[in-house]
């Protein structure tokens, strides 16, 4: 591989991860937001500020949950120190089929997206139950980090 060739993988490698995340300096989070903590994107349940030190920075004390596992992690990080942010985004998808644990969907521009599995615990058997009962139903698909997980269901309007 040329020197061309390599930098060329660095540059499409470092763009396609740069847009799953952001920088924000660790005094500028704030609790309810996101933030990514050992590798996980999560959202911030609680945080607390030291006071400065003998050798000058303070420190924030970061716990957050898991969005996608619900476990709970925590981090310490110099308030001036940059953290990444992940760009987590909501989407609602009319539930079309259930097949083989995955959630058939389809976006309101009618673009199927079937790549989401039926989610663990109750909220799968739910929207189980109630697809099986003939309900017209919108799930809501939460995305981040390349992830993505269903995390609500409501049953559509009749007529859209």
């Amino acid at each position: 591989m040329s020197d061309d060739e390599a930098h060329n993988q660095t540059i499409e490698s470092a763009s396609a991860g740069a847009s799953m995340t952001f920088p924000m300096q660790c005094s500028a989070l704030r609790k309810n937001g996101h933030v990514v903590m050992k590798g996980r994107p999560c959202k911030i349940v609680d945080m607390s500020t030291s006071k400065t030190g003998k050798h000058g920075h303070a420190k924030v004390h970061l716990v957050g949950i898991d969005i996608f596992t619900g476990k709970k992690l925590e981090d310490i990080s110099p308030s001036t120190h940059n953290m990444d942010v992940p760009n987590v985004t909501r989407n609602e998808y009319q539930l079309v089929n259930i097949d083989d644990n995955f959630l058939n969907l389809m976006s309101n521009e009618g673009v199927p997206k079937d790549d989401v599995r039926v989610p663990e615990g109750d909220l799968g058997k739910d929207i189980q139950a109630a697809f099986d009962e003939g309900k017209d139903l919108l799930v809501t698909i939460i995305s981040a980090m390349g992830e993505e997980q269903a995390i609500s269901y409501k049953e559509a309007p009749r007529g859209s």
